[in-house]
């Protein structure tokens, strides 16, 4: 069974940092690309980052460059997201993802509270 595991959110003040963390199982992580996505109420999930499976190709939205860094531990099966320089706006539920098959999986959810 594929489960991810997110942790590490929090509240900070503008321009803190937070790292995300998430735990994957279930499945050949080092063969999959994972991602992480966020979601704002009455808002749809929107893409913030993701990583090929060698961590050799990266992808991060144009909101968050140069300010949010993904990463992945293969020997951990564990894919990371740091977040440096947050803004009210980076407020959300974070949530990893990952596409097993034809199936997508998403973590339960790690809330990122940005106050000004």
């Amino acid at each position: 069974e594929v489960q991810l595991q997110a942790s590490g959110g929090g509240s900070v003040q503008t321009g803190g940092s937070l790292r995300l963390s998430c735990a994957a199982s279930g499945f050949t992580f080092s063969g999959h690309t994972v991602g992480w996505f966020r979601q704002t109420p009455g808002k749809e999930r929107e893409f913030v980052a993701a990583s090929s499976w060698t961590g050799s190709l990266k992808y991060v939205v144009d909101s968050v460059k140069g300010r949010f860094t993904i990463s992945r531990d293969n020997a951990k099966n564990t894919v990371y997201l740091q977040m440096n320089s947050l803004k009210p706006e980076d407020t959300a539920v974070y949530y990893c993802n990952v596409r097993v098959g034809w199936k997508n999986y998403w973590g339960q959810g790690t809330q990122v509270t940005v106050s000004s």
